[in-house]
């Protein structure tokens, strides 16, 4: 493995499938904010409460000319369900192929009741409109996450 991303880094570029039949591309982004997130599964419970939080947020975090991706290695066909299910609006990229994951430093080992498996660390990248990273979090706290993700998007534009 690399070593790992830090705030000042150069964004590692992707082009990954998305929802709707579509695919994102960080290039796309380009001028403008990107918070993109990862997150373990579509249609579990924090999964669902972060990805409804930020479409929740959207048109604030528009108005401070940022974007939000959220990225996980379901496929297209799963995030398309989930995002009709719960109403998302927010882009849902996949990366079945783990390539993305293992670059942002996001799949890592994981431990859950003595198990040990890989996974999708729940982690977000704030990337400014030059494709640098300004803020990452990681272990998020999914019930404060947005706001503060926000808080930090706000200061950014002032």
């Amino acid at each position: 493995m690399s070593k790992p991303l830090i705030i000042g880094d150069k964004a590692p570029g992707f082009c990954l499938p998305a929802d709707g039949n579509s695919d994102i591309d960080l290039v796309d982004f380009k001028g403008q904010n990107l918070v993109l997130y990862f997150y373990p599964k579509d249609d579990t419970s924090g999964c669902t409460t972060e990805a409804i939080a930020f479409t929740d947020k959207m048109s604030v975090f528009s108005k401070h000319n940022t974007k939000i991706v959220g990225i996980s290695k379901d496929s297209v066909a799963k995030h398309d369900k989930f995002k009709a299910k719960h109403e998302i609006k927010i882009r849902l990229a996949s990366d079945e192929s783990l390539k993305v994951l293992q670059e942002y430093g996001v799949w890592v080992e994981k431990n859950m009741y003595g198990r040990k498996y890989m996974g999708i660390e729940r982690a977000t990248f704030l990337i400014d409109e030059k494709g640098k990273i300004v803020h990452i979090w990681r272990k998020v706290k999914v019930k404060t996450h947005v706001d503060a993700v926000l808080a930090i998007v706000s200061e950014l534009n002032t």
